[in-house]
């Protein structure tokens, strides 16, 4: 398999078992990598919010590291960096930029009037590309529903009009989910509706101008760094520890998994170690991508491939 095939099957795999991932196309990453190179100023919208058995509300560990993470990959590859989430994910934002990307902005979306906020944000950044990650997209009922078709709308602020107003501001929109209720799922809507539960009712409405799927949304935090890492010409990928550390500090937070509603660091009941066994297969698949195209060009770049800036370094501490 070619590097994006590679990439790509490592991305949907389904550990969870939720069965959409083999009904979907190829992610076309050979062009996803065309539309990144063209990135300067981004913006980056998570937040998927969980209420709790005593009936509060936070935010759940899938999309907060990966955003982190994409920050930071979007950083060094000389991006200017908008984080945007809502007030339940908030401090779980907080924490995991100021531990991997402490040089980017953070926002909160207000509850009230957020349609009017979006377009001022966007006519004052002039984002070349809007990313949205593990954020809930409005279904065709026009609410916002989680895996288990319950209405959320009451834990969340509305964040609809940021594909439409983004489009209309002249950025490249692009989603990742990994359940079809995510921002830009729409797009898979044939395969959301045959095969997960209550996939008619939680469908997202919406479509992204490219949308990636994925086993964990998370996980794509990486995908993306992957795909940067080859126009920067060194890896922008966390270390395991780097990860490890960066997990925690969402969970101490107030985060807690979205599955099982416990504070620990597992991702849609899914193991630190196996997250981190993702996280390896995609490091090992890009620094070898990274030193092949080394080769291929005849010249070996300064330093250690696996090495980071002076600015990658002081935001892994």
């Amino acid at each position: 398999m070619t590097f994006f095939e590679t990439l790509d099957s490592i991305m949907k795999q389904d550990f969870g078992g939720r069965g959409l991932l083999a009904a979907l196309p190829a992610s076309l990453l050979s062009e996803t990598l065309h539309i990144l190179s063209s990135a300067k100023r981004v913006i980056l919208l998570t937040g998927f919010p969980v209420r709790l058995p005593d009936g509060g509300v936070t935010g759940e560990t899938d999309g907060p590291s990966g955003t982190a993470n994409l920050a930071y990959a979007f950083c060094e590859a000389g991006c200017q960096v908008t984080v945007v989430t809502d007030r339940v994910s908030y401090p779980l934002l907080k924490a995991a930029l100021a531990f991997r990307a402490p040089f980017t902005s953070l926002l909160e979306l207000p509850d009230k009037n957020p349609d009017s906020w979006i377009r001022d944000l966007l006519h004052e950044i002039r984002p070349t590309h809007f990313v949205s990650l593990e954020r809930p997209g409005k279904a065709s009922d026009g609410h916002y529903h989680n895996m288990r078709g319950e209405i959320i709308d009451d834990m969340i602020a509305d964040s609809a009009a940021f594909l439409k107003e983004a489009k209309k501001a002249g950025a490249v929109t692009i989603s990742i989910g990994d359940g079809g209720n995510e921002m830009g799922m729409g797009v898979f809507r044939p395969q959301i509706l045959a095969g997960v539960p209550c996939g008619e009712q939680i469908c997202a409405a919406e479509s992204a101008d490219l949308t990636l799927a994925g086993g964990v949304s998370n996980w794509w935090g990486w995908g993306i760094a992957s795909l940067l890492s080859l126009q920067t010409g060194r890896s922008l990928l966390p270390s395991e520890e780097t990860e490890a550390r960066l997990l925690r500090s969402v969970v101490l937070a107030g985060g807690v998994d979205g599955c099982t509603k416990k504070a620990t660091a597992t991702v849609d009941n899914l193991s630190l170690e196996t997250n981190l066994s993702v996280l390896r297969a995609v490091s090992d698949l890009t620094i070898g991508e990274l030193q092949k195209r080394r080769d291929k060009n005849g010249f070996s770049a300064p330093g250690d491939i696996k090495n980071c800036s002076m600015s990658c370094m002081a935001a892994a501490h």
